[in-house]
């Protein structure tokens, strides 16, 4: 290992160890991050429910999941289910979209300003 090679990782292992100053910069990071958090959690979590719903009407239509519940008719319960499931999983993006622009407009003029500071126009 060469001389430039040493000092890079002495570097690198001394950063971690360096304490972090909090700057303007980080402060802009977390505030994006806060926009953005509660429409990606919705998202995932609908999204999940949403393809498990879709995936328990598909399973009773093609297995004996619905025999063994006694379903009388499995095809029609299972297809009403797999297509409540489908709209779930269709409204999911546009919920996701109303969340995060609502979380925009809410943050909007915070980050504005913060931003216009960190830039240098104020």
């Amino acid at each position: 290992m060469n001389k430039n090679d040493q000092e890079f990782l002495v570097q690198k292992i001394r950063t971690q160890y360096i304490e972090k100053t909090h700057t303007q910069l980080d402060e802009l990071k977390e505030l994006d991050a806060k926009v953005r958090r509660p429409a990606n959690v919705f998202a995932g979590i609908f999204g999940t429910v949403s393809a498990l719903v879709m995936g328990s009407g598909m399973s009773m239509v093609m297995t004996d999941v619905g025999q063994i519940l006694n379903i009388s008719n499995p095809m029609v319960v299972g297809t009403v289910i797999g297509l409540v499931g489908m709209g779930m999983a269709a409204l999911t993006y546009p919920i996701y979209k109303g969340v995060l622009n609502s979380r925009r407009k809410k943050y909007a003029s915070q980050i504005m300003q913060l931003s216009d500071k960190i830039v240098g126009k104020q």
